[in-house]
């Protein structure tokens, strides 16, 4: 089994894609008006529409109702990348940080209030786990 993609539903699929190209500097790829992906080289950050919703299970998924779930991008430099996405993002819940498990992490919130973490390992075992 492998793990290929998180999907975000929302109600502005637009709004939402705009907002991951400029944080992530990937361009995403359009299926329609109601889905996007954004693809890197280990995964996929899907989203789609509140329309899609029903070709699934009716109700199944609220737009912007996500208060248990991180959404992860490793970088090369979270404090550079933190300089250029101040004064673009909105809500940073927390400053880089060094975290007790050997990440250096920025945690902010989408616009429809997702939490994402952009993160660097620099411990030791951290760049050793990371490196593979």
């Amino acid at each position: 089994m492998n793990f290929v993609s998180i999907r975000i539903i929302t109600g502005d699929v637009a709004r939402l894609v705009d907002f991951y190209e400029r944080a992530t500097s990937v361009p995403a790829n359009w299926a329609n008006e109601d889905f996007a992906e954004l693809r890197t080289a280990s995964a996929t950050l899907a989203i789609g529409s509140t329309r899609t919703v029903p070709l699934f299970a009716p109700g199944s998924a609220h737009p912007v109702d996500n208060r248990s779930v991180i959404i992860e991008f490793l970088v090369d430099d979270v404090d550079s990348v933190h300089q250029n996405l101040t004064g673009f993002v909105e809500d940073f819940v927390n400053e880089p940080t060094t975290m007790p498990w050997g990440n250096r992490a920025l945690l902010f919130r989408d616009p429809d209030g997702n939490l994402v973490n952009f993160f660097t390992p620099v411990t030791p075992a951290a760049i050793e786990k990371f490196a593979r």
